[in-house]
C-alpha cells in the first residue's frame, strides 16, 4: 500500500465484511515522542482463536473470493518498517480492535495519504455505517462521528462538506502542532 489512508481504507472494508454497524477510527500523531498510532475498532463478529493467530498470515483468508488475506499483513509489514508494530484484538461476537504503531521519522514511514477523501468514500459507499474518526496531533484533535450527522449525510453535497471541513481541520491541527515545535 502507498499510504496509510488506503491500509484504512483496506482494514475497514475488512470491518464491513465482519457485518460491522460501527466503526471507530483513531490517529494519534505524537511527534514528541515520534510515534504514530492508527487504531480501527469494529463491532463485528468478531474472530476466533485460530483466525486471530492466522490473521496476519497473507496465505491465510476466511474469504471465498480469493486465497490470500494481504490486508492486516501489509498493515503490519508497513508499521515494522519503521520501527513499529502491529496489535489485532477480537473476540467473536463483540468485534475487533487493530492497532498500528509507527515511528515517523523513519525512512521507511509511509504518507499519510488523503484521508479525508477515504472516510468520505466509506460514508458514501455505506450509508448505513456509523463511523467515528478522531485525529490528534500533539495533544489538539478532531472528530466526525456519523451517528450525529445521519440525517445531513444523505446527500453529496453535504460529503463535500464533510471532507473541506475534515481538510481544514487537519490541516490547523498540523500547522498548530509546527507552531508548538519551533518554540
Amino acid at each position: 500500500m502507498e499510504d496509510l489512508s488506503l491500509h484504512m481504507l483496506d482494514i475497514m472494508e475488512n470491518c464491513l465484511n465482519a457485518q460491522a454497524t460501527r466503526i471507530e477510527v483513531r490517529i494519534d500523531e505524537n511527534p514528541q515522542a515520534d510515534l504514530l498510532t492508527l487504531q480501527i475498532k469494529d463491532n463485528g463478529r468478531g474472530m476466533d482463536a485460530q483466525t486471530l493467530e492466522n490473521s496476519t498470515n497473507p496465505f491465510f483468508t476466511t474469504r471465498k473470493t480469493r486465497r490470500y488475506g494481504l490486508g492486516l499483513s501489509m498493515l503490519s509489514e508497513s508499521a515494522r518498517a519503521t520501527g513499529g508494530k502491529l496489535e489485532v484484538d477480537s473476540t467473536p461476537g463483540k468485534g475487533t480492535l487493530v492497532k498500528a504503531t509507527f515511528h515517523p521519522s523513519h525512512i521507511d514511514m509511509r504518507p499519510m495519504g488523503d484521508i479525508p477523501q477515504t472516510l468520505v468514500t466509506l460514508i458514501m459507499g455505506n450509508p448505513g455505517i456509523e463511523l467515528y474518526y478522531n485525529h490528534s496531533i500533539a495533544g489538539e484533535s478532531i472528530s466526525l462521528d456519523t451517528a450525529e450527522l445521519k440525517e445531513s449525510l444523505t446527500s453529496p453535497k453535504a460529503l463535500r462538506l464533510v471532507e473541506e471541513r475534515l481538510r481544514e481541520g487537519l490541516a490547523e491541527l498540523a500547522r498548530r502542532a509546527r507552531g508548538r515545535e519551533l518554540t
